[in-house]
């Protein structure tokens, strides 16, 4: 080919990369959109808002979904992959075409109305499960839940063709740990039981956990809340904030880039719940704000995992938030905002806050045990989208397994199968990521204690500066560059591995409690 010709092809992939890009664009705005209804909807809604809100979803979910498989997507996709000059593009121009070209095949593949009554289905649910969670009865809720399992089940079955998994709920998987296999998980899953079991009973035998009995007014945790955010740098409150805080059921983070919002719930007497799910929801907004800006409207510039979006608030909230370091500062500020708490002494709250106790709500579980509550809920996901159990049966069966991991008894179903808002909302196939953001942790952990022998001296000092970089630099910045685990092997130089954890957990504990 002449050198005219080598020039139009050039010219003719660099045209279509731009013009995928714009149109890629218009789906990431409307999706933050969709995700600000949804805040909206779990914050500031009126209840009787809820059908409205549902239609609305569902046609912003068949909107998205037209804009995203578009016929036109497909000829420049197809324009750029047969371009000659195609393998010299660059490692970022690649992985956005792999990620466009992902999502447009599997999305091509669902049919419009599936999509958009998943969405309306899944608010008509998410309503049903507050009812029911509030009267303490799964049975007002079972039949909305069973008809979004099955319209889950569908998609799953569309998915598992096109993504070429081996079963369906490997494809649901993949929604949020992409190329991450269940088999891969259960292997995993098991190491880390192996390791957490011996863990556990030398802790519950060894412990002499303080307990603290302090009612905090609702207006102190609201301050509290404000100083944990300016302290980690999530900033809600000056003239350029990008964040804020507000109050909900169930603690979430929800938005993109420079709009980042957290909730949390405040319990007068459980200050201590407040205070974690701040930290929690902190990590995964701070992992927001710090994605590559040069990236914003790519599918690059995204978050790249839901377990690496857990790694970053489980960071947060326990590998720095239930350290004694931390508490060392925190602990003299918290009392000038919370007066209620001028009592409470250093040794108390930390032993307090690290005490492992067999527990029956997942968001209150220490980080020992906390892993076991996923496990149990992976594997219920995975029975369920195999034909091995039914909605119906899913009380019983939640129940005889936090008797067989836990030794715990169920009393009702609001503090078993209806604690969490998940499968309400059709995330089937997310638990998994929160165990894995843990094992994520425990690798992200020793490889920043290599570069940054000093961390936790800084954190005792208030300063996570030389942390937050760290991270930016390893994870944040790095945004959906790579699938998770080549995530993990580039920024922690180690394949995906639980023992990193395990070790953490037995370091930290023994020095606790003189295992």
């Amino acid at each position: 080919m002449n050198l005219k010709g080598e020039t139009a092809m050039l010219t003719n992939i660099n045209s279509a990369y731009k013009e995928l890009l714009s149109k890629t664009k218009d789906t990431i705005v409307l999706s933050t959109t969709q995700g600000i209804m949804h805040w909206d909807m779990e914050t500031m809604m009126p209840p009787k808002a809820v059908q409205q809100r549902s239609e609305q979803l569902a046609l912003l979910s068949r909107i998205h979904h037209k804009l995203g498989t578009a016929p036109e997507i497909g000829k420049l996709l197809n324009n750029i992959q047969n371009n000659k000059h195609y393998q010299s593009l660059s490692q970022v121009k690649k992985r956005n075409i792999y990620l466009i070209s992902k999502n447009y095949h599997e999305q091509k593949a669902l049919p419009e109305k599936l999509v958009g009554d998943l969405a309306l289905q899944a608010a008509i649910t998410v309503n049903a499960w507050k009812k029911a969670k509030t009267k303490k009865n799964f049975s007002i809720y079972k039949a909305d839940l069973q008809k979004l399992f099955e319209l889950s089940k569908q998609t799953a079955d569309i998915l598992m063709k096109v993504k070429e998994t081996k079963t369906p709920y490997d494809a649901l998987i993949d929604n949020y740990e992409p190329n991450m296999a269940s088999d891969t998980i259960t292997a995993i899953f098991n190491d880390l039981l192996y390791g957490l079991k011996p863990l556990i009973a030398k802790i519950e035998n060894s412990q002499k956990p303080a307990l603290i009995k302090i009612s905090v007014p609702v207006e102190e945790q609201r301050k509290s809340a404000q100083l944990i955010t300016e302290i980690l740098g999530y900033d809600t409150t000056s003239s350029n904030a990008g964040g804020r805080v507000d109050e909900t059921e169930h603690p979430f983070t929800s938005g993109y880039y420079d709009d980042v919002r957290i909730t949390t719930h405040y319990y007068p007497d459980n200050f201590l719940r407040s205070i974690f799910s701040i930290l929690h929801e902190s990590g995964h907004a701070i992992y927001e704000q710090n994605l590559n800006h040069e990236w914003q409207y790519q599918p690059v510039g995204s978050p790249c995992s839901y377990g690496i979006h857990e790694s970053q608030s489980r960071f947060y909230e326990n590998i720095i938030g239930r350290s004694s370091e931390f508490w060392n500062y925190f602990l003299f500020r918290i009392k000038k905002v919370a007066p209620s708490l001028s009592k409470l002494e250093l040794p108390t709250i930390v032993k307090a806050i690290n005490k492992v106790e067999r527990s029956k709500i997942r968001i209150d579980a220490d980080e020992v045990t906390y892993n076991i509550h996923i496990i149990i809920r992976f594997e219920l996901e995975k029975d369920l989208f195999a034909g091995k159990i039914k909605i119906d049966e899913l009380p019983a069966v939640w129940n005889q397994k936090y008797k067989e991991y836990l030794d715990i008894e169920i009393q009702n179903d609001s503090e078993g199968i209806m604690q969490d808002t998940h499968w309400a909302s059709g995330l089937f196939g997310y638990f998994p990521s929160y165990a894995l953001g843990n094992i994520y942790d425990g690798q992200i952990l020793a490889a920043m204690s290599e570069d940054l022998p000093t961390w936790s001296f800084e954190v005792s000092d208030g300063r996570l500066e030389s942390i937050n970089r760290w991270l930016t630099k390893n994870i944040h910045n790095r945004g959906n560059l790579y699938d998770p685990e080549e995530l993990i092997k580039v920024a922690t130089r180690g394949d995906l591995d639980s023992m990193p954890f395990i070790t953490y957990l037995n370091k930290k504990y023994s020095r606790l409690y003189g295992l």
